[in-house]
Formats: C-alpha cells, sequence, structure tokens
C-alpha cells in the first residue's frame, strides 16, 4: 500500500484485506504529516517502511516492489490505502494471476457503468476516454483505461521491468503499463467499483493535464522506439539496430 497522509481510511482499507489469502501487507509512507504511521503499526501491519523525505508516488510505489521483491512475493497486488478501490477484488485478481491465466491484472473503473455514480469527476472520466483511447490507438492495444491505480502483478513482472528507470511522479503508472505491452506481458481487466470520496487521494486539473501530456510523451516514445526510430530508456534493454 502506497500511502500518503491515509489516517482517515487506512483502516476502512485494512480490514477488508482478505487476510486468509494475503500472507503480507506492507505499507510505504510517502512523509506522510498526519498519524498514518502510528495507525498502521496500531492495527497490526507488520512491514511498515518510512520515507524521510516525499518521494512522490511513483517513488513509493518503488519501494513497495522493491520490498515486496525481498519477501519474495509470488503475487503482489498495489490497493491504495484511501478506500477508492474495495479490497475484496483482491480474490479475484490473484485467482487469474495463480492459475497462469495472466501476468498482471488492473481493476477497471471504465468497464461497468460505475465510474461516473462512484463520484468521479466528469473531467477525470472524459479525459481518462480520451487518453485511453488515443493511448491504444498509438500503442496498438485494446484496454478499457491506463489510468487505474489498482492492480496485481506476478513476481515475473517485477523482476523483468525495470521500474527504478521510471518517474517518481503520477506517471509511474503509465510508464510500468507501456513497459508490460512491450514485454508482452498478458494484462487482464476485472470490472472494479470506486469510492471518490473527500478523503481519496486525487491529482488536482493542472496535475492531471501534465499526467495527460506524460502519458502521450510516454505511447509515443514506444512507439519510436518500437520502430527502432529514436530509443527510450524504459526500453533499452530490448533495442537492436539491424
Amino acid at each position: 500500500m502506497p500511502a500518503y497522509n491515509a489516517a482517515k481510511t487506512l483502516e476502512r482499507t485494512y480490514i477488508e484485506i482478505p487476510t486468509d489469502l494475503v500472507d503480507e501487507v506492507v505499507l510505504v509512507d510517502d512523509c506522510s504529516t498526519d498519524e498514518t504511521v502510528s495507525l498502521a503499526k496500531k492495527i497490526g501491519i507488520k512491514h511498515i517502511v518510512v520515507h524521510e523525505k516525499n518521494l512522490g508516488y511513483g517513488g513509493n510505489q518503488k519501494s513497495c516492489y522493491d520490498y515486496a521483491l525481498k519477501l519474495d512475493a509470488d503475487i503482489v497486488v498495489m490497493l491504495h490505502p484511501d478506500y477508492q478501490y474495495s479490497p475484496k477484488l483482491i480474490r479475484s485478481m490473484a485467482s487469474l494471476l495463480s492459475e497462469d491465466i495472466y501476468d498482471i491484472v488492473m481493476g477497471s473503473r471504465i468497464l461497468g457503468k460505475g465510474a461516473l455514480s462512484g463520484g468521479m469527476p466528469f473531467y477525470k472520466f472524459f479525459f481518462n476516454r480520451l487518453l485511453t483511447f488515443l493511448e491504444n490507438v498509438i500503442i496498438n492495444q485494446k484496454l478499457s483505461e491506463y489510468h487505474s491505480g489498482y492492480r496485481a502483478y506476478t513476481h515475473d513482472v517485477l523482476r523483468k521491468i525495470k521500474y527504478h528507470k521510471n518517474s517518481n511522479n503520477f506517471i509511474f503508472d503509465n510508464q510500468f503499463l507501456v513497459q508490460a505491452h512491450f514485454y508482452k506481458f498478458r494484462i487482464a481487466e476485472i470490472t472494479c467499483p470506486t469510492n471518490y470520496s473527500k478523503d481519496a487521494s486525487s491529482i488536482n486539473l493542472i496535475g492531471s493535464l501534465m499526467y495527460g501530456i506524460g502519458c502521450l510523451i510516454t505511447a509515443v516514445s514506444y512507439r519510436l522506439h518500437q520502430l527502432k526510430i529514436r530509443k527510450s530508456p524504459l526500453f533499452l534493454d530490448h533495442f537492436k539496430i539491424s
């Protein structure tokens, strides 16, 4: 769980995690200014990493995955502790991976009709659909969305993708997913209800615009690299000029 000022929602999220299935819970606190860390200890989270300075959303995930790999996890689920996504879907997501049907499972807010009814701001919904359409065209894929923060990975994915090359900000998720396409990992999506409450983490309109620009840059970089026109550091391990 990549956490930042999540004290108001952490316990509600944690108690819904299926502990009969999940062996370990890891929380990485990105220099919160609230009681996130003390609450995490109080409710019994054993693995807690605390950043001495704020590294950003992507930097937080890097620490999460590094720690999960140290634990030799077979399946790693990223769950935001702001209760925007339901922890009850962990069982379904992990099942698709444990049966070796897919390598990555995404919780999609778009597959069903619950995004707007769940409180997603209309401008976010609009840009989500627009960006996803453009990325699918550029990358030649077919996902319902690229921007969900609810994801499950096999350990092979985390060991293969050089995620430390990625940004420390919100574009990390998008870069990771495009890298997954490049490595030809099998990606599934399941319908995911969302809860956009006032306590859920979010980026503002300007941040969303910058994120959108970064997504398009990542998609174009992928295409240019694949066509061997311009190398990208995100995919250098597989760049060969014939």
